[in-house]
């Protein structure tokens, strides 16, 4: 299967992205994008896919990816069915690294680690339960409170002797032109989702025509424009309605749908519910354990 290409944004003003997601299942879906990324998994049992190496895990997994390098997680098993389970997710640039160690040479340990980490780690049970901790509390920090809790991690993870190595084989790097188009393309397409997104814009970004655009759009990520603007406003839909209390029109409008109608139609055929069925399905676990 081919891996699709995940773009991951950067917020404005830090120089790394952290995501939380709390999820009923963890869908098998296999990507891949040019960042590292260092994953927590807690509270679900599955199948763990790094490019040509399937792994079971186990709570508390903690794994770091290199650059390009194809990965999904799977599981439908909640160790505690009353909870979510829980990935936390941190990803990060060659240039970061690479930044890291030529201003700070305390850091050297931590691009070692990364050049390690090409065909991916997965870190000693020890190791992740020390750093455990420190990765959960980032949520509840200020982006400024978080980069040193980030350096604190990689450096105790770089000492980590028991470090097992993944992939037998790391993926060559996509290429760099291909990889600017298609980035320029998904920072404005991931910006203004919620609104409509022209794709003689998309292609003046790649300066392609609108035909070639649509040929290379399609190869990058497995689908048509308006098929990845669905799942982003149905993705951004799931969060809200997971994580808020918003009222289900409320989150419909910032999501880009006209009318609630709509939303509603879109919602069912994306995930075989509807939005007020998929909040209560995912949050009944729960209210019973209250």
């Amino acid at each position: 299967m081919r891996p699709q290409f995940e773009h991951i944004a950067v917020p404005a003003g830090q120089s790394w992205a952290l995501l939380w997601r709390e999820l009923p299942t963890l869908p098998f879906a296999w990507h891949y994008h040019p960042e590292f990324e260092l994953t927590l998994t807690l509270n679900a049992r599955g199948q763990r896919f790094i490019a040509d190496r399937i792994d079971d895990f186990d709570d508390g997994d903690l794994v770091l990816l290199g650059p390009e390098l194809p990965h999904s997680w799977s599981s439908a098993e909640r160790l505690d069915p009353d909870r979510p389970m829980l990935a936390v997710v941190v990803w990060f640039r060659r240039d970061w690294i690479a930044g890291l160690a030529q201003t700070f040479p305390e850091c050297a340990a931590i691009a070692r680690l990364a050049q390690a980490a090409s065909g991916g780690l997965a870190f000693s049970r020890a190791a992740a339960a020390q750093v455990r901790p420190l990765l959960v509390s980032l949520h509840a920090k200020t982006p400024a409170q978080r980069l040193p809790v980030l350096l604190d991690v990689l450096l105790r993870l770089a000492a980590d002797t028991e470090a097992r190595a993944l992939a037998a084989v790391a993926p060559p790097p996509a290429a760099d032109r291909q990889r600017e188009r298609l980035g320029r393309v998904l920072d404005h397409v991931h910006a203004h989702f919620a609104r409509p997104v022209a794709v003689e814009t998309l292609a003046g970004l790649a300066a392609m025509s609108v035909g070639a655009f649509h040929r290379f759009f399609r190869r990058h990520t497995d689908s048509t424009v308006t098929g990845y603007l669905a799942r982003l406003r149905v993705g951004y839909a799931c969060q809200q309605l997971i994580q808020t209390d918003k009222a289900i029109g409320v989150i419909a409008e910032a999501a880009g749908y006209g009318t609630l109608a709509h939303f509603n139609r879109q919602f069912l055929a994306a995930k075989g519910e509807t939005p007020r069925a998929f909040r209560r399905r995912y949050r009944e676990p729960r209210a019973s354990s209250s």
